[in-house]
């Protein structure tokens, strides 16, 4: 478990090591130590939602530890600066310097951006980070960025999500037809494909309307922040796996100005706070997904359902679909799914000899 004393004094090593490399004369390094930079991040998450919001709030007070108080970040929450949806445009024309949220909220600005997110039947978390951080999956993402000035980093991911919460039994592709089902994204437009009717519901909106058979199911995250909404009270069947979401990247983005403004020391401590803050996100998630689903099952008497081969073998084949025509509609999409597309099946390969094949030797037992 990291412990804030020991994950500070780790990460203070790696900006020594990286700040010796880019600090340039020494001179104008000490000019440059001697300011002080106070920013301002806004978030796509409600106030005090957990993991993420607090996972924000974690990343600005460990910068301010490590830079002795040099780099000061004011973390807003959704809708208490500027309205949640828009953290891309406000970081873009530089009105705060830094934002949170995941890639695949800006789909109808930069649709390309929905890869560095989630794609259905798509990589992992594991699988994203190898991509993103040596796979030349970053490189990529700012390439795209960079017409909105704006500069990348994956910081957090919510790990492989549930399939979500449904007021009846799914036994085959016939009980998705016209069923109304809260679903975003690329994830939304696959159920569209199937016969659903995909429904796009504000976080806050999708108790109540699951309750009211508004909607027929909702797919929100995983059981720890599931639980907390009180879906289990509003449907009572849970589905697995997320094949939608099966490793959500969530994204730090830096106004390209204000960046360029930092000294480089000040620089490494961002770049390896967030690569840190990434890690302990992810670890989190896990960490309260396994204590909660338990309870789910235990304490709420949650049925817990695995959607049935044929009904994700179709949506496999709806995806190759969608991702297909996403590419031959878009160059830009093309470019970056034939990338993400070229690592995913060379992740693959290696998965199955590995990991994928443990777990299925334990199966065995």
């Amino acid at each position: 478990m990291f412990t804030r004393i020991v994950l500070i004094g780790l990460l203070s090593l790696l900006v020594t090591a990286c700040g010796s490399e880019d600090s340039g004369n020494t001179s104008a390094a000490a000019v440059n130590n001697s300011k002080t930079y106070n920013w301002k991040m806004v978030t796509t998450w409600p106030p005090g939602f957990p993991i993420l919001q607090e996972g924000a709030e974690k990343f600005a007070e460990n910068i301010k530890a490590m830079s002795n108080g040099r780099l000061n970040i004011k973390v807003y929450a959704g809708g208490e600066l500027i309205p949640a949806l828009q953290t891309f445009e406000a970081v873009s024309q530089g009105t705060v310097e830094m934002g949170h949220g995941s890639a695949y909220y800006w789909a109808g600005k930069v649709p390309e951006a929905q890869l560095f997110s989630t794609v259905p039947f798509g990589m992992t978390a594991r699988g994203m980070n190898a991509w993103l951080y040596e796979g030349g999956g970053l490189e990529l993402w700012r390439e795209v960025y960079k017409p909105f000035h704006v500069i990348p980093f994956p910081l957090g991911n919510t790990g492989v999500q549930m399939g979500g919460w449904f007021n009846k039994e799914i036994n085959s592709l016939d009980d998705i037809q016209g069923l109304k089902m809260r679903i975003p994204g690329l994830g939304g437009k696959v159920f569209a494909k199937a016969g659903g009717s995909p429904v796009l519901l504000a976080g806050s909106e999708v108790y109540t309307a699951l309750e009211r058979n508004t909607i027929d199911a909702t797919e929100w995250l995983s059981p720890f922040h599931d639980q907390r909404m009180g879906l289990y009270r509003a449907a009572k069947h849970y589905y697995y796996p997320g094949w939608h979401e099966p490793g959500t990247v969530l994204e730090l983005t830096i106004n390209e100005r204000a960046w360029n403004s930092l000294p480089a020391d000040l620089k490494a401590i961002v770049s390896n706070a967030a690569m840190a803050e990434n890690v302990r996100m992810f670890s989190e998630m896990e960490q309260k997904n396994i204590e909660a689903l338990q309870e789910l099952k235990d304490r709420e008497g949650v049925q817990l359902h695995r959607f049935p081969d044929d009904v994700l073998n179709r949506l496999q084949v709806l995806t190759k679909e969608t991702l297909a025509e996403e590419a031959a509609n878009n160059p830009k999409f093309k470019r970056v799914y034939e990338a993400y597309d070229a690592f995913r099946q060379k992740n693959n390969t290696w998965s199955d000899i590995s990991e994928n094949a443990y777990l299925d030797m334990k199966e065995e037992k």
